[in-house]
């Protein structure tokens, strides 16, 4: 297998306009591109390690099945950014719709994916994830796409995991990394909050995966998580204001890179 070899790694996300059929759509697939080609031609310039797509502004998300509109779609604007750029390239389709992001990944000719639900039942804003590890695991091997990694979150963001409290994160990493994930991604509770450094130090001595901290990351920080973290994934902070669904700062990415590198 071709990997995406994480080495103290910053991953920029691309927080694409919403998309057709979502409530916040515009009304023009050609602006959706090239904000979203800009957006990966100026993390490129800062000397990221990597850009992963995601589609954050299509509230409310469905759960687990998204349209042929949403995926075809997702594919072109991976395709158009992995063709002008030298850096791996990944995606995101929420709410977890990992199938659809791994053939997005193949016929892009990406290198990885976010994956939720990979392991272990939660309750989400959008209901009930079942785990998935299987199920696309099989459909990576049945479509060719052996070299498209699979990051996957665990006791992710944005949920509850009273259903699996007798499961620790350390216990879920090692189902994870016996699932053959690729690698782990330990979040805080909500977007653009920080994951707990001292969960993130266990899960790194107890697995032989890479971890990765997959929100909250800020100058302040990342020296500390980057001691246990392969790569950290970073939207929030290059923001405007340090809010998601902003237009990116061009100072604060390139003030962050400054200090990190």
């Amino acid at each position: 297998m071709s990997t995406f070899k994480l080495n103290k790694s910053i991953i920029g996300m691309i927080h694409v306009a919403a998309l057709p059929g979502t409530p916040n759509y515009s009304g023009s697939v050609k602006e959706i591109i090239e904000k979203a080609k800009t957006e990966a031609a100026l993390y490129h310039s800062l000397r990221l390690d990597g850009v992963m797509i995601e589609n954050m502004h299509d509230i409310p998300y469905l759960n687990r099945n998204v349209g042929p509109e949403i995926t075809s779609l997702m594919s072109i604007i991976l395709y158009e950014i992995k063709k002008e750029l030298e850096i791996p390239c990944g995606i995101q389709i929420l709410a977890g719709a990992n199938k659809d992001a791994l053939a997005a990944a193949h016929s892009a000719g990406a290198d990885f994916i976010r994956a939720e639900g990979f392991v272990f039942a939660h309750v989400a804003d959008e209901g009930i994830f079942n785990s998935d590890a299987g199920e696309i695991l099989r459909y990576r091997k049945q479509i060719g796409a052996d070299d498209v990694q699979v990051f996957t979150d665990i006791k992710k963001k944005h949920s509850s995991h009273s259903i699996t409290a007798d499961t620790d994160i350390v216990d879920t990493a090692k189902a994870a990394q016996f699932f053959l994930s690729d690698g782990v991604i330990i979040t805080g509770s909500s977007t653009g909050a920080k994951p707990s450094l001292e969960e993130i130090k266990a899960v790194k001595e107890n697995v032989n995966i890479p971890v990765l901290a997959g929100s909250g990351i800020t100058p302040e920080n990342a020296a500390q998580f980057f001691e246990y973290c392969d790569a950290l994934i970073i939207g929030s902070y290059f923001k405007y204001e340090g809010k998601w669904n902003n237009a990116i700062d061009r100072d604060r990415v390139r003030n962050f890179m400054k200090k990190i590198k």
